[in-house]
């Protein structure tokens, strides 16, 4: 009998089995976007613009027929209410982990990320943390808030441990935040993606490595769906070469999200379409 989902509801090639190794997951939050929000219509569009694709990967000549994972459908959460929602993500993360799950995010703003990792630390205490942005999401508070999608990473390094952060792809950021980085001694390398990857690759061993990739490292030319578009960007051959390089590298990736994309900004769906194709890679490379 075959298990496997045939709906635009479940992203291309997802089984129904809740037993299989992989577990994709929806986020459907912008509570805290502050430019132009939508990203909380991400995990749905994304689901189905994955049909477009083919399941097989001609970069890494195999097809997601190959790979056990389940679609679990988006998070339940809470309109409008920051803390509840973070507190269902991180229950969430925490029971998948502990089923040894590799876990897959659709955003959703970037702030869900934050979260996810608390619980991927308490379960990996000597976690690495790559991020690829365009922003580097290092303020201390954001217009009053503690908890944004611009204090995301800011959080995270002082919870991971500051050099245990890695942002790639930095394009926007405050003099304050460049200082904090400098200070904190986290491995910061704007204007630059593919490169100081594989310079820094090494240092990462057999260690886990959760990789947030916000969609707005890539320039809008490639990715105009986005809440916080900022021009200067990479392309989108770049970002799928960073990923067939940890692949090929073998890096211990234990879970990765995709946030930020924000379809209603893009008529012509090429973020959504683009950001399938990014899942559909890291799905066949990371399990």
């Amino acid at each position: 009998m075959n298990d496997r989902f045939y709906t635009t509801q479940a992203f291309i090639g997802a089984r129904k089995d809740s037993r299989a190794k992989g577990v994709l997951y929806g986020l459907p939050m912008d509570w805290t976007t502050t430019y132009r929000a939508g990203a909380r219509f991400g995990p749905t569009r994304i689901r189905e613009a994955s049909w477009v694709h083919e399941e097989y990967s001609p970069y890494l000549r195999k097809e997601l027929g190959e790979v056990s994972y389940c679609d679990s459908g988006d998070l339940q959460l809470v309109a409008g209410n920051i803390d509840n929602s973070l507190e269902i993500i991180y229950s969430y993360v925490k029971k998948q982990l502990a089923e040894q799950k590799v876990l897959f995010g659709i955003g959703g703003e970037h702030l869900v990320t934050w979260p996810i990792v608390k619980a991927f630390y308490e379960h990996y205490q000597d976690l690495v943390v790559v991020q690829l942005d365009a922003h580097a999401d290092l303020c201390s508070e954001y217009e009053g808030q503690a908890l944004s999608h611009a204090t995301v990473m800011y959080q995270i390094a002082n919870l991971v441990g500051s050099t245990n952060v890695y942002q790639f792809g930095l394009r926007s950021f405050t003099r304050a935040e460049e200082k904090f980085a400098a200070n904190a001694h986290i491995n910061f390398y704007p204007f630059q993606l593919l490169e100081p990857i594989r310079q820094v690759i090494k240092n990462w061993g057999s260690l886990p490595v959760y990789l947030t990739v916000d969609i707005d490292v890539l320039d809008p030319a490639y990715a105009p769906g986005t809440g916080t578009p900022e021009p200067g960007g990479f392309k989108s051959s770049e970002l799928l070469e960073v990923i067939h390089l940890l692949v090929k590298e073998k890096i211990n990736i234990v879970g990765v999200d995709l946030v930020e994309v924000a379809p209603n900004y893009d008529l012509s769906e090429r973020t959504v379409i683009l950001a399938a194709k990014i899942l559909r890679e890291m799905l066949l490379g990371f399990l």
